[in-house]
């Protein structure tokens, strides 16, 4: 007589388990870091080690290290006060007005590597020309911009206008060159 046996097998291997668990709580944690703060903290204990550092090996030379003693005390106080307030600091004037630079510079660097890119391409320059032009008609753009897109496409279309050899020309060139 036949007599089946049902083991019951897990599906998912334990140590698959684990690592899910594992990698599931790495990503909880950097979620929570809350981006670069744990970087300002590190920074802001490494200076205070520094410090500490240095106040000791110069009190250690010196025999009356009672004013180097006290500029320590309040070189730490102030770190400790820069460590505690850090988080405030970035979210306050001073870290909103460093953000805005940062996307100003952001937004200089991208305006020169397009202008860049339409001054090779003349599509490009087409697109940026026909753009500024409806600005303008809208009033959008003052007419000083304008002139000086206008400017830049003239100065690319005689770029452009340099004729390129055919392949003929450039090998008779190179060719002629060698016996001179």
């Amino acid at each position: 007589m036949t007599s089946f046996v049902h083991v019951d097998q897990p599906t998912v291997h334990p140590g698959v388990r684990r690592a899910e668990v594992l990698f599931g709580q790495i990503q909880a944690a950097r979620a929570g870091a809350n981006g670069a703060r744990p970087l300002i903290a590190l920074l802001i204990i490494a200076i205070a080690a520094a410090v500490l550092v240095v106040t000791e090996s110069l009190v250690s030379n010196w025999n009356d290290g009672g004013l180097l003693a006290v500029w320590t005390v309040f070189c730490v106080a102030a770190i400790g006060l820069f460590a505690l307030f850090a988080g405030s600091i970035s979210q306050g004037a001073i870290g909103t007005a460093w953000r805005a630079a940062a996307q100003r510079r952001a937004a200089a660097r991208a305006d020169a590597r397009f202008l860049e890119t339409a001054k090779n391409d003349p599509r490009v320059m087409q697109d940026l020309q026909a753009a500024m032009w409806r600005q303008q008609s809208e009033g959008t753009v003052p007419a000083v911009e304008a002139a000086k897109i206008d400017a830049l496409a003239r100065m690319s279309a005689r770029s452009q206008e340099v004729r390129m050899p055919t392949l003929y020309e450039a090998m008779r060139r190179m060719n002629s060159s060698r016996y001179y």
